[in-house]
């Protein structure tokens, strides 16, 4: 199962909940960079659809609709029921139910831990916006195997993967809140990224590709 759940989470049961195309006027965005409130996600329903900024929807992405935070807007967003956290970036408008505050892609929920709920309680913090007109064509690509609140656990990992990787480090990226400790693997190219997270999510860890 855990082998299952790190692969689809990197490949970036079953219907989508609360991201329906409707009319929507959106609530006033996060103040402070943080927002708290519930969190649904979707799926299948919208695989292969436009999203609101003009991309394919792709379930396996680790991305997200929100109402008002510009497309391209990176958020780190904690699940406050089990403390897991992934990094998502804006491509959507949603949701459009109740009073929730994001819509998280499957590989993002699965990340979480929020499938079977369908919903939780999330923090997120905004950590990039995207203001450019192109990527950059030299991109760099990693692996990330583990993102903690705890500089202890977060070195404790790397030392455990050092011992069959090479390229192992930890990334701190600071909020108003908190620092966060993410452990990743380097890697030359996407293709070499792809075997990595192959070759960790067979051993169990809840990969996520990271482009740079």
């Amino acid at each position: 199962m855990r082998k299952a759940a790190g692969w689809v989470a990197l490949i970036f049961a079953l219907t989508a909940v609360g991201c329906a195309r409707l009319p929507y006027r959106p609530p006033e965005g996060p103040k402070g960079g943080v927002e708290t409130g519930l969190a649904s996600w979707y799926g299948p329903k919208f695989h292969g659809r436009p999203t609101s900024n003009r991309e394919i929807f792709n379930m396996n992405d680790m991305t997200a609709a929100h109402p008002t935070l510009p497309f391209g807007t990176y958020l780190n967003v904690t699940n406050l029921d089990n403390g897991r956290t992934a990094v998502v970036r804006v491509n959507d408008r949603g949701p459009f139910v109740g009073a929730r505050i994001i819509d998280l892609s499957y590989a993002a929920a699965r990340v979480l831990g929020m499938i079977g709920p369908g919903t939780a309680r999330v923090r997120l913090e905004v950590l990039e916006t995207y203001r450019g007109t192109a990527v950059a064509a030299a991109s760099r690509f990693s692996v990330q195997v583990g993102a903690f609140a705890v500089q202890e656990n977060a070195y404790a990992l790397k030392r455990q993967l050092e011992a069959r990787y090479d390229g192992v480090y930890v990334a701190t990226f600071e909020t108003r809140n908190r620092t966060y400790f993410r452990v990743r693997i380097r890697a030359a190219d996407r293709d070499s990224a792809l075997r990595t997270a192959r070759r960790l999510a067979d051993e169990g860890y809840p990969v996520i590709l990271i482009e740079e």
